[in-house]
């Protein structure tokens, strides 16, 4: 007997979660595998107060495979594994960021628990399959433009911000951090996942 639709989703579905204290990556965005295995090199998130000792406020940090767990190869290895398993199984991956909207630390707030939990389950459910997916033009990864229950200006994080430049201004400075941080994996990765990594604006 098949399983039920939302099981088959499950199966095929896998979710990266992230905390963006800068407020600037969208809530949820479909990864290409290439895209995948960049991002699971890149472990981006945010320490964030109560979880790290002695941290007052949220600090953006780069913990490949999302944690920098030891592991007796070096993370490229993993990550190419991860590429081909995607491919075998045809599934699906979700970046999830669960960090601030509207601004960064300090300005806006932190994305609120029932957006995230209804993202989540419009992507395990396969709630998300055929809706529109567009391309944000600073991290390149695919967003959609609806998901129920969840506002439509949510889910394009410059449209949460009161000064759009000052959102372009953190983005931009974002995406010099993600360029510097992976000039170490250049050397380690095909050509395919050097061409979905993201690169500051000349």
């Amino acid at each position: 007997m098949p399983l039920p639709r939302v099981l088959q989703a499950i199966q095929k579905t896998f979710v990266m979660l992230t905390c963006d204290a800068f407020g600037v990556l969208p809530p949820i965005s479909q990864l290409s595998s290439d895209q995948a295995m960049y991002h699971f090199l890149s472990g981006y998130t945010a320490k964030v107060a109560g979880t790290e000792r002695g941290l007052k406020e949220p600090a953006a940090t780069f913990s490949t495979c999302f944690g920098a767990p030891f592991m007796p190869r070096h993370p490229s290895t993993y990550a190419k594994l991860l590429g081909e398993k995607m491919a075998v199984n045809k599934a699906n991956c979700w970046l999830v960021n669960t960090g601030w909207s509207g601004g960064g630390y300090g300005k806006g707030e932190r994305m609120k628990i029932a957006y995230t939990r209804a993202m989540l389950n419009a992507a395990l459910s396969g709630g998300l399959e055929g809706v529109d997916l567009q391309a944000d033009p600073n991290f390149g990864v695919l967003v959609p433009q609806v998901c129920p229950e969840v506002p439509a200006d949510v889910l394009n994080p410059r449209n949460t911000w009161d000064d759009a430049s000052a959102y372009d201004g953190q983005a931009q400075n974002l995406t010099r951090r993600f360029e510097e941080n992976f000039k170490q994996f250049e050397n380690h990765v095909d050509e395919q996942v050097k061409a979905v990594a993201i690169r500051a604006a000349a």
